[in-house]
């Protein structure tokens, strides 16, 4: 193992690679320490600290720990992310984006345009609430915002704004000239920086007699456990065996020949999970934006309830969570994977599943087959996602480690792995494992 990672600096492009990504994070964590002005950000961080498990410990994780300081990067990379996936919905259901995306390079410079565009609203429009909830927030009598007015409003928006698409060229520019992903390479660090202070916290709480060493070991070994759940069910597929009949195309006769179609276990990944963390993360946040300490009313009794119920660890939460995870990941495999489309492209090159005939029965028998393991793949995406968060309040090892963050560091991590052996294989270099290819997340 030590010799493969060894090999990597041995490749003059493969090392340039790795040195140029590592520079970028270098950058993406000197920005996380740069505040935005106008913020008190000793009371920013006390309230933080009190909702670690709540949306704005939610948000301070993906982001780094910079909207724990407010900083100038607090929104993160997620309003990009929020725009990509939203536009990949929109060109499952619009024809003129699907359109589009079928153009080649060009329409997909034209997608990402729009992604663009789509962030830089998305920002004002976090960035203008944010604010607007800001303004009237006290935290151990300190305010978060001393001197509240237009030009700390503009300001705000202008700085978190810019935050997000300079990061947003960041992640482009790793994506181009570096290794892996570079927007997932960024949500990345920003969760791996905080597991120091996680383990920390975690280590204290055992010192000073709040939690147990038992209680901390058995987090230890049912996260290690669900790391390795969060594997397979990235790298699970079921394979569908296809024949294909002898066929002449000019003077050349190609033989027949078996393959296999593998059809993932999940073909949603993260994604249902972020999606369903989104949803449910929003009546919180409305509520907490609505009410105003200190008053006494019907109103602010039902945005208390509703704040209370819709926070992580609430039994409702957890069944509403768990509900939208298995939608999530029905409704992601049905706009990415068309049974039709494949049954069709079978048939036009004379493939065929032994024992179905060809066109709308094996559409229907590949549709069968993706209903039933979408099943246990949203099973096994529930229980990740669920686990960490409530045995961590059970246990009360003082770590949130949702499983959200477990399969983007999985996801991440298979990608960047695969991307990296792929450049040793290619020139000659034996890769990290020994018996096969690591496979990615784009299979």
């Amino acid at each position: 193992m030590m010799d493969s990672v060894g090999n990597i600096f041995r490749i003059p492009e493969l090392r340039k690679r790795v040195l140029f990504m590592l520079g970028m994070l270098f950058v993406f964590r000197l920005g996380t320490h740069v505040p935005t002005p106008g913020i008190n950000t000793k009371a920013m961080e006390m309230l933080i600290s009190s909702q670690a498990g709540g949306f704005l410990g939610f948000l301070d994780l993906f982001s780094g720990g910079a909207l724990r300081q407010f900083t100038i990067f607090s929104l993160g990379i997620m309003p990009y992310i929020s725009a990509s996936i939203i536009l990949q919905l929109l060109t499952s259901v619009i024809p003129a984006l699907e359109a589009l995306s079928k153009e080649g390079d060009a329409g997909r410079k034209k997608i990402t345009q729009y992604t663009r565009f789509l962030t830089v609203g998305i920002c004002a429009v976090q960035s203008l609430a944010t604010t607007f909830w800001m303004r009237s927030v006290e935290v151990g009598g300190m305010k978060l915002v001393p001197d509240y007015g237009m030009s700390f409003v503009i300001t705000t928006i202008l700085t978190l704004t810019g935050g997000t698409i300079f990061l947003m060229w960041l992640g482009e520019q790793m994506t181009e000239y570096g290794v892996g992903n570079g927007m997932s390479m960024l949500i990345l660090a920003g969760i791996v920086a905080n597991i120091p202070s996680q383990i920390g916290r975690t280590i204290a709480l055992v010192q000073a007699g709040s939690t147990s060493l038992f209680a901390a070991l058995i987090f230890v070994i049912v996260m290690v456990a669900l790391t390795a759940l969060a594997v397979i069910s990235q790298q699970s597929f079921r394979k569908i065996p296809v024949q294909y009949a002898q066929r002449i195309v000019g003077r050349k006769i190609y033989r027949g020949q078996s393959t296999q179609l593998p059809l993932k276990v999940d073909y949603s990944g993260v994604i249902a999970v972020i999606f369903s963390s989104s949803v449910m993360i929003i009546p919180s946040m409305v509520a907490k934006l609505m009410e105003r300490p200190g008053q006494s009313n019907a109103l602010q009794t039902v945005l208390s309830f509703i704040s209370n119920t819709f926070s992580p660890g609430h039994p409702l939460y957890i069944i509403c969570y768990a509900a939208l995870i298995i939608f999530f990941c029905y409704f992601y495999t049905a706009i990415t994977f068309n049974p039709n489309d494949v049954a069709e492209n079978m048939k036009k090159y004379g493939g065929f599943v032994p024992g179905i005939r060809p066109g709308q029965p094996t559409a229907e028998y590949i549709n069968n087959i993706l209903t039933h393991i979408t099943l246990g793949g949203a099973a096994m995406i529930v229980v990740i996602a669920v686990i960490p968060d409530t045995m961590s309040r059970v246990l009360d090892v003082g770590s949130y480690f949702g499983g959200t963050t477990l399969l983007i560091m999985v996801g991440v991590a298979l990608d960047l792995v695969q991307q990296i052996e792929s450049h040793l294989l290619m020139r000659h270099y034996e890769g990290f494992m020994k018996t096969g290819h690591i496979r990615g997340r784009r299979g």
